[in-house]
């Protein structure tokens, strides 16, 4: 994270502000109106809003045939049993919650802590920031990050209580709407803030918000990731409470297609991946995640599945929707065929044959087998496999991703075999990929000459610390969904006893270091806010699977094709 040159003093003083910040104030009547809009809760449809099949939304593709595994059905009936509850309280502010699960001690005190992180605007909670370590300079932690605030604003959903989600929603997307320049260049106006923070001027009695959209981030990167994470986080507040009326807001609507519009244009791409800088996202350093990171492409996936069910079927909503299904058939193709690696797989890349040329080639992006690292061999179990980091010409990026993983679950990128076999290979690798903490952001670690190539020698991400290995606490709200959607919850329960032995003890951390995450991370801040969240959210999701339906779609048929290598580029 980066250092902004604004600071505030307890009592409130402004001391510096950046320049580079895009600095506005919020004109009274400008939005409180939409937070003042009646907001009818939409909780007698028989038939979620989300359960729209591609086929509904035709664009005159036959469907394949389904070939899920009788085992895969018996676990999704077994634990998803109730998958939409609106309104419905999780209890974790009572002795004892409703499932009659005995809260463990860490609970309340998890959510004293997240109470406490609360930031307000104008008298309306807005947000969570970062962290509330007062032991070290603050950087960009006393900031909110959109994608921090996704495990929060869940755990708030899940407890019953979706009145800052909302006030997120609609403050970033007004945000969404600033003229955004670094130097002389202009983003996209479709471009979401990475974080924003309230100012308090004593001396005028106001409040100003100031958002950062990558100019003041390591690299001046834009968040590619923080639209993707809106967007699933209106489709999250709008299945958790049933309220529609945000989504089909004119501005929500505006918002979702100016953010789709970044990433639908048409150009010289002759993937359907979407092309990306290093630090775009969770990993905002360089780390060499460039190209075509699994984590942008699972994030877009789920994205678009979400805009689907959630763009009005009007004129100007109709084209996007279009395009977003054309999009989604050769997404899922492309990255099912090409970025899932299994042992198989693993064997036929090894028997490559490069410099192919014709539409007939097998080694489609001319990988060289000896480029394959030594420990892939012996980090793939028999049964097992999972979506690599990146695929490119003459490159591929062996190293396990858990974010992208675990998305590729919930979003239903990965076919139900391929979530299985996610899973396998977690249970397989738990030394590995878990250790003494959940989660490893990336496995393995870059060492040595590789670590200085590609990191540039950076000294926040030596080996098997921070994004370079590092363990994660903020990664097991992911784990939890993943293994109750795969019905495999034992992992997910084995993983929170084992964060419970240290987590609060420890302050919360941001992450930790070593092979199995047992050192409380070199640089890492205590009571980092995602941290307190992810552990709520886990555990409320294992009290109450149903939790799962906001942050979960299920797999739809037509967006599953037979897996065979195609002899063209034509999707």
């Amino acid at each position: 994270m980066s250092a902004p040159n604004v600071d505030v003093s307890q009592n409130g003083n402004i001391r510096t502000i950046d320049s580079l910040f895009t600095v506005a104030e919020f004109d009274e009547s400008d939005f409180s109106r939409l937070l003042d809009r009646p907001r009818p809760l939409n909780m007698e449809r028989k038939r979620s809003f989300d359960e729209r099949s591609l086929n509904e939304l035709s664009i005159g593709m036959s469907p394949p045939p389904p070939s899920r595994t009788a085992e895969y059905s018996c676990r999704i009936n077994d634990h998803l049993e109730y998958m939409f509850s609106p309104g419905r309280r999780s209890g974790y502010n009572t002795p004892r919650s409703l499932m009659g699960f005995e809260p463990h001690p860490m609970v309340a005190e998890a959510w004293e802590a997240l109470r406490r992180s609360l930031v307000h605007f104008r008298g309306q909670p807005v947000g969570t920031i970062a962290a509330l370590d007062n032991s070290d300079e603050k950087l960009n932690y006393d900031q909110v990050f959109v994608r921090d605030f996704v495990p929060s604003a869940l755990a708030f959903l899940m407890n019953g209580e979706p009145e800052i989600v909302r006030n997120f929603l609609l403050k970033t997307l007004r945000l969404q709407s600033w003229e955004k320049k670094i130097d002389r260049f202009q983003l996209g106006e479709g471009v979401m803030p990475a974080s924003f923070k309230v100012l308090h001027d004593p001396v005028r009695n106001s409040e100003t918000l100031i958002a950062d959209f990558g100019e003041s981030a390591i690299g001046r990167v834009a968040p590619v990731d923080s639209g993707f994470w809106w967007i699933i986080l209106l489709r999250a507040y709008t299945k958790s409470t049933g309220d529609t009326s945000l989504a089909e807001l004119p501005e929500c609507q505006k918002g979702m297609r100016l953010i789709l519009s970044l990433c639908l244009s048409e150009g010289f791409d002759t993937f359907p991946t979407l092309l990306c800088a290093d630090g775009c996202c969770m990993i905002d350093r360089r780390m060499g995640v460039y190209g075509y990171p699994i984590e942008i492409q699972a994030l877009f996936f789920m994205a678009l599945r979400c805009a689907l069910v959630l763009l009005k079927q009007d004129v100007e909503g109709k084209e996007v929707v279009e395009r977003i299904v054309k999009r989604l058939h050769a997404l899922s193709y492309h990255m099912r065929s090409y970025f899932w690696l299994d042992l198989k797989q693993l064997n036929d890349i090894y028997r490559y044959k490069t410099e192919e040329y014709s539409h007939t080639a097998v080694n489609k992006f001319n990988v060289i087998p000896d480029s394959l690292p030594d420990w892939v061999f012996d980090f793939m179990p028999v049964r097992g496999g999972y979506f690599i980091g990146n695929v490119s010409p003459a490159r591929m990026d062996f190293r396990w991703f858990c974010l992208g993983n675990c998305i590729a679950i919930l979003s239903s990128l990965a076919t139900p075999e391929q979530s299985t076999a996610i899973m396998d290979l977690i249970e397989s690798r738990w030394e590995e990929l878990v250790g003494e903490m959940p989660l490893k952001v990336c496995y393995p670690a870059l060492e040595s000459h590789d670590w200085r190539i590609v990191t540039g020698s950076d000294p926040k991400n030596t080996r098997w610390s921070y994004h370079n290995g590092g363990s994660w606490p903020v990664l097991l709200w992911l784990l939890t969904a993943a293994c109750i959607k795969t019905g495999r919850p034992q992992i997910a329960r084995r993983a929170i006893e084992l964060a419970e032995t240290r987590l609060l003890k420890d302050s919360w951390p941001e992450y930790y270091d070593g092979t199995l995450g047992r050192f409380i991370g070199k640089q890492a801040r205590k009571s980092q806010t995602w941290s307190i969240a992810g552990y709520l959210v886990a555990k409320m999701m294992l009290e109450d699977p149903s939790h799962l339906g906001m942050i979960s779609l299920e797999e739809d048929k037509q967006l599953k094709p037979v897996l065979r290598r195609s002899n063209s580029w034509t999707f």
